[in-house]
């Protein structure tokens, strides 16, 4: 089941709060992302965030679920109506994300062109 457009833009209005807040569609669900770095996604209308130690922290009895067959546990965020609870969930996992990885560019010399 793919998550609903209106989710996306419920769980964006909670985080409104937050500089930095983007997502990107991903095969009918949505990777969520802060300050560029990859914070959790909303997976069959469920907010999941990443395992870091903080969210761990603050919300000890959520339950860990996969956002995909496959895919590694993540941890369901259940308190989404609370806003100033996100965004403190979100800046105190930010600092223990890694950081971006940079987009390598093919080699122009692949195609014959010359720098």
């Amino acid at each position: 089941m793919a998550s609903s457009k209106e989710y996306l833009e419920f769980i964006l209005e909670q985080l409104s709060s937050l500089e930095g807040i983007s997502h990107r569609a991903m095969m009918g669900e949505y990777i969520l992302y802060y300050q560029g770095k990859i914070v959790g996604g909303i997976f069959d209308d469920r907010f999941l965030v990443k395992p870091t130690a903080s969210a761990r922290r603050m919300m000890p009895d959520a339950p860990a679920e996969t956002p995909y067959e496959g895919a590694k546990e993540m941890i369901l965020v259940e308190d989404v109506d609370d806003r100033d609870f996100l965004a403190e969930l979100l800046n105190a996992m930010l600092p223990e994300l890694p950081a971006p990885r940079k987009k390598s560019r093919p080699d122009p010399g692949l195609w014959g062109i010359r720098g």
